[in-house]
């Protein structure tokens, strides 16, 4: 199966999985169990969720993670102020890396973008350098937005419930 296909097959099952839930944090714990589980060669899946100027830790897989970083700061609060993918090859090559896990060496962090406003990003570590490309950048570009139109329903759903009788 090339990337392509894979990321396909992965994105329908993520939206399996979170088919009927609509309890955000459950949304994002399953999501990154499952990217976890499927994504070769990563050791940290991950959200950082925007509280203000802060990104703070969020659902996740993996090791012991930071659990405050600055927006601007590192590859993570890079991707909220530029509203924009960061697709690192060499982590210690990136002008102000926090090292939340000294064995990470690649990184990709996508921007969950909701109504034209930023609430997180997805982070995915890799001790594996140059571990993403092209192919993955836009798989999971394509996957974080289905998430992000999910989460949107899960919020509209919550608001129904909580304020229509």
């Amino acid at each position: 199966m090339d990337k392509n296909e894979f990321y396909q097959e992965l994105a329908d099952s993520l939206m399996a999985l979170l088919s009927g839930e609509y309890d955000f944090i459950a949304s994002l714990a399953n999501t990154s169990a499952l990217l976890y589980e499927r994504l070769d060669n990563v050791n940290w899946v991950g959200f950082y969720l925007v509280d203000n100027a802060t990104l703070v830790l969020g659902p996740f897989q993996g090791r012991n993670a930071c659990v405050r970083i600055p927006v601007g700061k590192g590859v993570c609060g890079t991707a909220v102020a530029s509203k924009s993918i960061q697709r690192v090859s060499d982590v210690h090559a990136f002008p102000g890396h926090i090292a939340c896990d000294a064995s990470s060496n690649a990184e990709i962090v996508l921007p969950l973008e909701i109504n034209g406003k930023i609430i997180g990003v997805l982070d995915i570590d890799s001790t594996v350098f140059d571990r993403f490309d092209e192919n993955d950048e836009n798989g999971l570009k394509a996957l974080a937005i289905r998430l992000c139109n999910h989460i949107e329903q899960c919020v509209v759903l919550k608001y129904l419930q909580q304020n229509v009788t």
